[in-house]
């Protein structure tokens, strides 16, 4: 059975505090999550019907859910917290809601790149920041890597959001422990050169942008674009069509991707339910919901993937340790600053 209760509620916070107070501690894990994915709670249940363990889930976004376990203190209830984007996820630790733990299971199940160094946290699905052209107005030849995207040739053809998004962060973080951060920040005043419009909106309104003629390019996450063409909306899907995919540096360091993750929280009240928890994730089982779910990228090797993920092939991955994403985090907000990427 899963316990919910949303943070954004007061009350429905109040009655969860209360329940994660008073229940049996002994089969259950209290999870504090900023997913909000129908298909996660496929997850907690596959989890709680092979070992017994109930989910007690918490929703809310990352900084309500750090803000509430910093807030609760030694009495946090909370066993795990799990988000998207290693900033996030990075954020959390430096403020201390993470413990280290060692797990055998995690350690051959996980690529090294989706391990925080000292098991504070992990990555358990992935999501590839990527290219989208216009299929009609754009020869996909032209361009190659996420820095082609500085280039003069593409003055007033590029749609992005802005820089308070976590996603362009953490790709402009990759791109400092790459290039350094002198050319990172050429980079990006060389793409806010090259904005065919101010940022607005979110990562599908980048997407439409392209199909719509606004812009020969965007930058976005695949899931959105994945969404699109299976939309119930005929809108929407013949949106998508006007559009093609590139998967940036194939021929060097691959593309970048970022992680939905999670780890113990310090303090947690049962750390071994919340191990068992995380290990779960790493599951044949759970990498196959999170593929087919959301439209997720597996971390495990040989997990079956959405129909459309499997059309595009294998692609190249940045192999960069995910928490570097997050230790360049302050550096590329700083750039953004200084660069006028609003």
């Amino acid at each position: 059975m899963i316990k919910h209760a949303r943070l954004a509620l007061p009350l429905a916070v109040a009655m969860a505090g209360s329940a994660m107070a008073t229940s049996a501690a002994a089969e259950e894990i209290n999870l504090y999550s900023a997913r909000h994915y129908d298909s996660d709670e496929q997850i907690y249940k596959a989890f709680t019907e092979e070992t017994g363990i109930e989910v007690n889930l918490l929703e809310g976004d990352s900084d309500q859910l750090i803000e509430r376990i910093k807030r609760e203190g030694v009495a946090s209830p909370a066993d795990v917290m799990m988000t998207v984007d290693a900033g996030r996820l990075w954020r959390a630790e430096q403020e201390g809601i993470f413990q280290g733990i060692e797990s055998e299971v995690l350690a051959e199940r996980l690529p090294d790149a989706m391990r925080h160094p000292e098991g504070k946290w992990f990555g358990f699905s992935q999501r590839a920041r990527v290219i989208f052209y216009n299929r009609d107005n754009f020869d996909p030849s032209e361009i190659d890597t996420y820095e082609d995207l500085a280039s003069l040739e593409f003055d007033d053809s590029i749609c992005i959001r802005s820089s308070n998004n976590i996603y362009n962060q953490s790709l402009l973080a990759s791109l400092i422990e790459h290039h350094g951060e002198e050319e990172a920040e050429a980079w990006a005043q060389g793409v806010v050169n090259n904005m065919a419009r101010d940022p607005e909106g979110g990562d599908t309104d980048q997407i439409r942008g392209v199909a719509s003629g606004v812009c020969d390019l965007a930058v976005a996450n695949h899931y959105y674009y994945v969404r699109l063409l299976k939309s119930e909306d005929n809108a929407d899907r013949e949106a998508a069509r006007k559009v093609g995919i590139l998967f940036p540096n194939q021929d060097g360091r691959g593309t970048h991707v970022n992680v939905g993750g999670a780890g113990v929280v310090d303090g947690a009240p049962n750390p071994e339910n919340a191990v068992r928890f995380l290990e779960f994730l790493a599951s044949d089982e759970a990498q196959e919901i999170f593929a087919s779910g959301n439209n997720e990228f597996p971390v495990v090797e040989g997990i079956k993937k959405d129909p459309i993920l499997e059309s595009w092939g294998n692609f190249n991955k940045d192999d960069v340790n995910i928490s570097v994403l997050g230790e360049n985090n302050p550096e590329a907000v700083r750039i953004f600053d200084r660069v006028g990427w609003r």
